[in-house]
């Protein structure tokens, strides 16, 4: 057995599940197994088939096709959906793959070389490093280690022996790249260009500032906004769905119900349908009856129930009651609810004590009869047994799609609803069935051919969904989008104009006149280039880092027309803490990218050296098993 830390402390104390530390041990326990196990050999071919060799150490057929499926994962991720294989490739996965394990087992070979090794005592230290290892004393259990290991799928051997690897070969090109320190006139260059700040004037122009109201748009300006972007109003790629909806919303009005039930409902909630009168109170508690009227004394003076709270060393919070009914005061009950308006009562018994009350609103008596509530109540009770009914069809309706029926056999035999809807993922325009989630994902996997399936819904509908056709993109038009296209013809009509009057004020300015002088300018203080702007867009921002001092500019973007003046340069302060921060952390950064620059140069040059020879044919039928495995 490979060697280990052993601790008997704590071995056998209970343990229990950690979070935050632990969790991200997990991750790295996952990450570190993802090397080790997870494919069998034999599932490429049997026996140890490799797909190649660098220099004297062999790269498995396993080896490649974990680290493929590792890195497909990772995109899946990425991108929030399985990942086909076929699409992983086409992204260069593959390929990524194979280069990351050339590249390490040219490193394997060259510490082999020159006989770089790592001891069991290197490895026992890093094995105690890792929480996932540990009791919860925080020291390293080997029942914990043993068991987490075979969740994984690996062994203790397998693990060390892969650890062992990874820290050869940190240790190799730690020796070639660790110790880089980042010249200082790389580093004062960066933190000169990061930490040097900008003062600025900014004139927003709105459609205030036109000298004229902008005219509605015509029809030929619609028309024309509508054809030079059309691409924006073209409906994307979309499934042509035929259904078959059985909904509680349009089953419900069909169904019976009790006028005793109706009538019970209203009962079970009169508490919502009566609501009493009430007053927002907040009550001032004293310890005695003394200190209660020495404080209604110094109110009547002219102190303010505000500072009394706060001589009391409370806040508000502390005192406020929230909306109260008269009961809920008990003794002072009729005092406060006798106040017409706002207003101090007290001091008045409390069940912690004399108290001063202060009434802030009156909150009137909501009385709602039972023949208002009635339509409401009622349809609730409606859709609740059309829930029950169409639970209790589901079972039937899934065999009679099993024998073959068709979306109008379902619509004739169980009264559902048919319908057509061309589905667009994303789109804004779907059909209102589209706005059932479960709508969603079982259109998204819709393919032509497809039998249909009962599917349940959010609110425990069912509908059934066949595929007709793939719609290709058409535009939507323009009477159904009229507004919004005229929408777009204005604000198109408006950036043109506020352009215009512009580059009349910055004419005025070139001329003599100041800025100010023109309309309402704000004075921005210095900001650096990571700052964010409340009154304008970042490219704002961007054009002042580009100008000279004194410099004018018509800024025109998305949404945003206005002048921009450059009114200040200052240079990095390195004497602030944020400045030696930010240098500290520019230093760091630099002097990372150069090391990872240096191990990237050596590795090349290691594999260089010590030579590739690889077996496409076993790549190829690896790559061929993957795809068959599907995502």
């Amino acid at each position: 057995m490979s060697k280990a830390p052993h601790h008997s402390d704590g071995e056998d104390a209970p343990r229990k599940k950690k979070n935050g530390a632990g969790v991200m041990a997990w991750i790295l326990i996952a990450m570190l197994v993802a090397g080790l196990g997870g494919f069998g050999v034999q599932n490429f071919g049997g026996g140890t088939a490799a797909i190649g060799k660098v220099g004297d150490v062999e790269i498995t057929a396993d080896d490649y096709a974990r680290e493929v499926r590792t890195q497909v994962n990772a995109l899946s991720r990425q991108f929030g959906t399985a990942v086909s294989f076929s699409d992983a490739r086409a992204l260069g996965i593959d390929r990524q793959a194979l280069s990351g394990l050339i590249n390490r087992a040219a490193l394997d070979d060259e510490a082999a070389r020159v006989g770089l090794s790592v001891g069991d005592e290197a490895i026992a230290a890093e094995l105690g490093k890792i929480t996932a290892f540990q009791s919860i004393s925080g020291s390293f259990d080997r029942k914990t280690y043993a068991l987490t290991l075979d969740q994984n799928g690996t062994n203790e051997a397998d693990f060390e022996t892969g650890l062992r690897r990874d820290l050869a070969r940190s240790l190799l090109t730690g020796a070639v790249a660790g110790g880089t320190v980042a010249p200082a006139s790389l580093t004062d260059a960066l933190f000169a260009w990061a930490g040097e700040k900008r003062g600025f004037s900014v004139l927003v122009l709105n459609e205030a500032a036109l000298d004229a109201p902008l005219p509605a748009p015509t029809e030929a300006e619609v028309k024309a906004q509508y054809d030079a972007n059309i691409a924006n109003y073209t409906r994307p790629e979309a499934k042509r769905i035929h259904y078959a909806a059985l909904l509680p919303a349009t089953l419900a009005p069909s169904m019976e119900v009790a006028e005793d039930k109706v009538k019970a409902a209203y009962d079970a909630r009169l508490s919502e349908f009566m609501i009493p009168e009430k007053r927002l109170v907040e009550r001032l508690v004293y310890p005695d009856d003394a200190a209660a009227d020495e404080a209604k004394a110094r109110l009547d003076q002219g102190t303010s129930f505000d500072d009394l709270v706060k001589d009391r060393g409370l806040t508000l919070d502390d005192v406020d009651m929230g909306d109260v009914t008269k009961a809920e005061l008990a003794e002072a009950g009729d005092a406060v609810f006798g106040l017409a308006g706002p207003g101090v009562v007290g001091p008045l018994p409390s069940s912690l004590g004399p108290a001063l009350f202060r009434m802030n609103a009156v909150l009137a008596a909501q009385e709602t009869p039972y023949e208002a509530a009635r339509p409401d109540l009622l349809l609730a009770l409606q859709t609740e047994a059309a829930t029950v009914a169409i639970a209790d069809k589901v079972e039937a309706i899934d065999d009679a799609l099993a024998g073959g029926a068709s979306l109008e056999d379902l619509a004739k035999d169980f009264a559902m609803t048919l319908g057509t809807t061309d589905y667009a993922p994303g789109a804004d325009d779907n059909d209102d069935i589209a706005n059932y989630a479960a709508f969603r994902t079982a259109a998204e996997k819709l393919a032509e051919g497809d039998f249909p399936e009962a599917v349940i819904l959010d609110d425990g509908g069912l509908v059934s969904l066949q595929m007709l056709q793939t719609v290709p993109p058409t535009p939507v038009p323009l009477d159904q989008i009229i507004d919004k296209v005229t929408e777009a013809a204005r604000a198109a009509a408006l950036t043109t104009a506020l352009a215009a009057k512009a580059a009349t004020v910055k004419a005025a300015v070139d001329g003599g006149a100041l800025l100010e002088s023109l309309g309402t300018v704000t004075a921005v203080e210095p900001k650096d280039r990571q700052a964010r702007l409340d009154i304008a867009p970042p490219a704002v921002l961007e054009a002042a880092f580009q100008m000279q001092l004194g410099e004018l500019r018509l800024i025109e973007t998305a949404g945003f027309v206005g002048l921009l003046r450059l009114d200040s340069i200052a240079p990095a302060d390195a004497t602030s803490e944020d400045s030696k921060a930010l240098l500290e952390a520019i230093r760091t950064s630099a002097a990372r990218a150069i090391a990872d620059d240096i191990a990237a140069g050596f590795t090349a040059a290691v594999v260089q050296k010590a030579g590739i020879s690889l077996d496409q044919p076993i790549i190829d039928a690896v790559n061929s098993q993957l795809g068959n495995r599907g995502p």
